[in-house]
């Protein structure tokens, strides 16, 4: 069951997963960081324990992009692995990036699932939306197909080199209305390190405030 148990605070403002393709020449980069708490949609993917990730990327200047992240799960869950593939741009305060995402859970039976997602930005504010379109799961239970996240933000600098971003998101369950729910998190941010406060209005007693201390660097 794979999201209400798993699924970086870094990843709330990531996960609204908005890939800026490089614009001037093809270019591979990693990405390494760690978190005091996983947290993906509002929910701890880690069981409220610290997580450490990986990934590695390759763009290019058509707006082309693909990689690979990983990162640990908490509580003997093993990790997660996200296969992803899209294409991203901008012209003039707006950009767009859409694609498709695979969630793999090697040490749980029946947990894969994959995402097409659209995700848009317009000055300061963004918005997104995915759709499962397929999934390992029961049918009839979370994630499976037919599942729909959708998301909307803001960001906002405050003082030099300090940022905030506000993330609403709203999770609607195809197996039905009662395990659906809302999130919503604020993320101060200076330069690898994001402070995050979070809060999930959902049923699985993961509802409680929680607060994140996140770090992450692309090399």
């Amino acid at each position: 069951m794979k999201k209400v148990l798993m699924g970086m605070a870094i990843a709330s403002s990531l996960a609204t997963m908005m890939f800026v393709p490089n614009q001037a020449q093809a270019a591979v980069e990693a990405n390494i960081g760690a978190t005091s708490n996983y947290l993906w949609r509002g929910v701890s993917q880690s069981a409220d324990s610290a997580s450490v990730s990986g990934g590695i990327d390759y763009s290019d200047d058509s707006g082309f992009y693909a990689g690979t992240w990983v990162g640990s799960l908490g509580d003997g869950n093993g990790a997660e692995t996200d296969f992803y593939l899209g294409f991203g741009g901008e012209s003039g305060d707006f950009g767009y990036d859409v694609g498709y995402i695979l969630y793999h859970y090697a040490d749980l039976d029946d947990g894969d699932f994959g995402e097409v997602y659209f995700n848009g930005s317009y000055a300061d504010f963004s918005f997104g939306v995915a759709y499962t379109v397929n999934s390992q799961v029961d049918d009839g239970s979370l994630f499976d197909t037919g599942d729909i996240y959708y998301s909307v933000g803001y960001g906002f600098e405050v003082a030099k080199e300090y940022s905030v971003g506000l993330t609403y998101g709203y999770y609607d369950f195809d197996a039905g209305s009662d395990s659906d729910y809302g999130h919503l998190q604020v993320d101060i941010s200076k330069g690898d390190f994001t402070f995050s406060v979070s809060r999930a209005d959902e049923d699985s007693g993961d509802d409680d405030t929680k607060f994140v201390v996140s770090w992450g660097t692309t090399f």
